[in-house]
């Protein structure tokens, strides 16, 4: 006789900001909800564990924000400066960063969805912050916010995902880690019926209805960055979880999916030059290095390689990080002089930092073990290049260089005002582009373009929404978006299965 096996009205795979939301909207629709995850209990949350926890999202104005923060008080109302963000300018940021290649379908399901997502997160527990400390500059009286990105989660990333987790333990999910999804099972239709579970006691089915994939993306397996990234990427660290392997693309397509999106790409940043090859959950996303645009970036020639001021800090980082593989030694270093040291993100004064401090850019240069007289040289350029104007890190304050490659289109002050400070950092891969294709309504789809019944995909599986670049704060709020989707119809398709 066959041995009797598990049912699950809905398998979620992956414990991420994507996966614990499929459940958690699952379950709210009265399904039963598994959520296996293949690390170990203290690895659980994936990469948004190690995130900032700040999330875009269209709203009109303060009376958005305040649904989500509503005990902001008259007095800390008057001290701050918001624009509104609705949802043309998001979708023209999502347009002009991935150089207008992102699927429209899934960009606006995404946009449209931002803000009552957000409101139904805080119905799950979380709670927001305003994001002062990395979205605001003080300019006179009043912080005024900059970039589109404006709420964080109370504790970051981490914060984000145990206000998850405690709420779908709440809610009756039930959660199994060390328990690594490595086949999908279907009828002779094509159907989801069962995913197949490796735990260290051994393999065994669960049988399902709808299967929702959000275990993420290939970040973390050496040989698929080399394959799809190319060459050196192997070299790259990892901001996140070591368990992002693409486990969960490699299931789908081999049954059939259909690959989408940027597969060549991905989300990289400046990150601490000796950082571990894996992110750390005490640091969190501390190694990060983004005050660049208040400085200079050079190589270990002591020569700039980028445009620093182009645009916004959340409009260039997920993409200039990926610059520095390609210099010299993986490696690059941030200058600033003593005019914006008090301006740097709080990254910058944690205790595992790489980075020097002298009295002349020759000693700098020294310290660093940059080329002397290419750092000198390019400082001087640099310096003679600046033009006059207001610089005001708050807005694209138009304050340039002249005549020199690459420019800096905004911000540029002269490095000339000692000590100066030196910061070593590498590529850090956050996340690949390449993924799955699905429906705005998350349901994956076959290489006919068909959907495959009973699976659905979430978060870092989604291809095609990224394309070169990110607006920050958008693959969060993607994962939450298309997680709240992919569960409910999960959920959905489960009163149908058992319909028929």
């Amino acid at each position: 006789m066959e041995e009797a096996k598990e049912k699950f009205d809905v398998v979620v795979v992956g414990s991420g900001n994507a996966g614990l939301c499929a459940a958690l909207a699952a379950r709210e629709r009265g399904a039963s909800v598994l959520l296996i995850e293949k690390a170990p209990e203290e690895w659980r949350g994936g990469n948004s564990f190690f995130t900032g926890g700040a999330l875009r999202f269209a709203f009109r104005g303060l009376d958005d924000i305040r649904t989500l923060i509503p005990d902001l008080s008259e007095a800390e109302l008057q001290s701050i400066e918001i624009e509104p963000y609705d949802e043309d300018q998001f979708y023209h940021d999502m347009l002009r960063v991935t150089d207008y290649l992102t699927d429209a379908d899934l960009c606006l399901t995404m946009i449209r969805g931002s803000l009552s997502t957000m409101q139904w997160l805080r119905t799950k527990g979380v709670r927001w912050n305003l994001s002062f400390g990395r979205q605001a500059f003080r300019v006179g009286d009043k912080f005024k916010f900059w970039g589109g990105l404006v709420v964080e989660a109370v504790g970051a990333g981490a914060g984000l995902v145990g206000s998850l987790f405690d709420r779908a333990k709440k809610d009756g999910v039930e959660i199994r880690y060390v328990s690594k999804a490595t086949r999908l099972l279907t009828d002779r239709a094509g159907k989801i019926v069962a995913v197949e579970v490796r735990r260290p006691e051994g393999p065994y089915e669960v049988r399902t209805h709808s299967v929702v994939l959000a275990s993420g993306g290939f970040e973390a397996n050496a040989e698929w960055r080399c394959r799809y990234l190319g060459p050196n990427w192997e070299l790259a660290k990892v901001r996140g979880t070591p368990y992002n392997t693409g486990d969960g693309i490699k299931m789908a397509l081999d049954i059939g999916a259909q690959p989408f999106g940027h597969w060549s790409s991905c989300h990289a940043v400046a990150w601490d030059l000796n950082a571990p090859p894996y992110g750390d959950r005490k640091i969190g996303d501390l190694f990060q290095k983004h005050s660049y645009p208040l400085g200079i970036v050079v190589n270990i020639n002591g020569e700039r390689f980028l445009d620093e001021g182009a645009d916004f800090r959340n409009y260039t980082y997920a993409e200039y990080g990926r610059w520095i593989i390609t210099q010299p030694k993986r490696a690059a270093f941030q200058i600033f002089d003593s005019k914006v040291i008090s301006l740097l993100r709080d990254e910058y004064r944690i205790r595992e930092v790489t980075k020097a401090e002298a009295h002349s850019v020759e000693e700098l240069a020294k310290k660093l073990e940059i080329d002397v007289d290419g750092l000198v040289g390019t400082i001087r350029e640099f310096n003679a290049a600046v033009q006059p104007g207001v610089f005001n890190p708050a807005v694209l304050d138009g304050k340039k260089t002249n005549g020199i490659t690459p420019p800096k289109s905004n911000w540029a002050l002269p490095i000339d005002s000692p000590p100066f400070v030196g910061y070593a950092v590498t590529t850090g891969i956050t996340f690949t582009f390449g993924g799955l294709r699905i429906t705005p309504n998350t349901e994956v789809l076959d290489m006919e373009n068909h959907p495959i019944p009973g699976l659905y995909a979430a978060g870092e599986h989604v291809g095609g929404l990224f394309y070169f670049n990110y607006p920050g704060g958008s693959g969060l709020m993607a994962g939450a978006v298309f997680g709240c989707v992919a569960g409910a119809a999960a959920a959905a398709n489960v009163v149908v299965s058992r319909g028929r």
